[in-house]
């Protein structure tokens, strides 16, 4: 507390329900409501954009047809040929991940990709994904893996293990990678915006310095949106590093 103004930084990220409860364990937040957001606003984007199919794209159809080509080239290119029928897959963690990152900085909305629950849920997919592949493609050779070629059998007892825990902490870097850099951006923007208000109160000072942290908040802002087709982006392109894992044999 300073000058009688408190920084609840972490207050932010707390859930309420938006449309009543339905029950004692069942609540549908603004997280929820957000994702429906973002869910519905990419197949507004993909079906208003494409639909009039024009030789010369509008903004919509233009921007539409960059974030597809962007993923698929991506999904061929990390992936292989096989990248094809993973594309859908790839496309829609991306697309989802990246709406829900910049609906967070519209004024009054809310980051659920900033909630480890989500970012954990989504990089599980991902893991679970990826072994089914591999087991499938790969089947029981998938196994050897987890014992690096041309290593002395001697050295197994302690390499498969290493092996094994880092596959299995593939998840956990996944998800707390993409939460700890939502989250962090949006305590930075509630601690310089209190800033602002606590200087503003002093006396004839005060909104001279007042202008620092709102500038900063400025910076911040340019940097979030950085940050977060960043974030989609490194999600994205881990996702077929690891498909391409799972299908190469």
């Amino acid at each position: 507390m300073a000058g009688g103004h408190t920084i609840d930084a972490l207050g932010q990220f707390e859930l309420h329900p938006v449309l009543g409860s339905l029950g004692e364990s069942l609540r549908f937040s603004q997280s929820a409501l957000l994702m429906v957001i973002a869910s519905a606003l990419i197949l507004l984007l993909l079906y208003v954009g494409m639909r009039p199919r024009a030789i010369v794209p509008g903004r919509l159809q233009a921007t539409a047809e960059v974030m597809y080509e962007f993923v698929h080239n991506m999904a061929v290119d990390q992936i292989g040929p096989e990248g094809k029928r993973f594309f859908p897959f790839v496309f829609t963690l991306f697309s989802f991940i990246l709406f829900g990152n910049y609906l967070g900085l519209v004024p009054g909305s809310f980051t659920f990709t900033s909630h480890i629950v989500v970012t954990a849920g989504l990089a599980l997919l991902v893991f679970v994904v990826g072994l089914l592949v591999a087991l499938r493609s790969q089947g029981f050779g998938f196994f050897a893996h987890f014992m690096p070629e041309g290593a002395p059998v001697a050295l197994a007892p302690l390499l498969v293990p290493i092996e094994i825990l880092s596959y299995l902490s593939r998840p956990i870097s996944l998800s707390v990678r993409l939460f700890a850099n939502m989250m962090a951006g949006h305590v930075m923007f509630e601690m310089f915006a209190a800033f602002a208000i606590m200087l503003g109160g002093i006396h004839l000072i005060g909104p001279v310095l007042g202008i620092a942290p709102i500038a900063i908040n400025i910076a911040l802002m340019a940097l979030e949106l950085l940050v977060g087709g960043l974030q989609a982006y490194v999600f994205a392109i881990l996702t077929c590093i690891y498909l391409r894992e799972a299908v190469a044999h």
